[in-house]
């Protein structure tokens, strides 16, 4: 996706590169069997599944309660990317993580596309931010977890890249 841009604007180019972060999150997890999905293969709680599960709670966090000014309580699902967005209860899924992670980008997307590169919104620790500071923050939270989603799936079956 990122090639179709290599001369585009600005904005362009950041959109491009987080949706390519965005779909490999969910590519990583598609194909997994529940079981492995949930399987902790390193010393933290960091799954598969919880790791799409963690980027719904940033894309919330970042779009809807920052960008937007929601507060948390009329955001639907774990909207501050913490420690209990990577926990998966019993009947959560593989389907039903991806559904709501399309939900929140769908949301961001819309949130973002009523706003400018440097439109600014207050942030409580940072002072103020602007959507191109989100954006560069947001290609930075996925590439890492697009990394730690490729080691843990090529540990349980050998699927590396993009």
């Amino acid at each position: 996706m990122e090639d179709l841009v290599r001369t585009a604007g600005e904005r362009e180019v950041l959109e491009a590169f987080l949706e390519s972060h965005r779909q490999v999150a969910v590519e990583k997890l598609r194909g997994l069997s529940e079981q492995d999905a949930r399987r902790r293969l390193v010393p933290s709680s960091t799954t598969p599944i919880g790791l799409v599960k963690h980027l719904t709670g940033v894309e919330r966090n970042w779009f809807q309660h920052i960008v937007a000014g929601r507060p948390r309580s009329e955001i639907a699902g774990e909207s501050a990317g913490g420690p209990d967005s990577w926990e998966i209860a019993d009947d959560e899924t593989i389907d039903g993580i991806i559904a709501a992670y399309d939900e929140a980008c769908t949301e961001s997307r819309r949130i973002a596309g009523a706003l400018t590169l440097d439109d600014v919104v207050p942030h409580p620790r940072g002072g103020e931010v602007s959507l191109r500071w989100v954006y560069v923050h947001l290609i930075r939270e996925h590439a890492r977890h697009d990394g730690h989603a490729d080691i843990l799936r090529e540990q349980l079956d050998g699927v590396t890249g993009a």
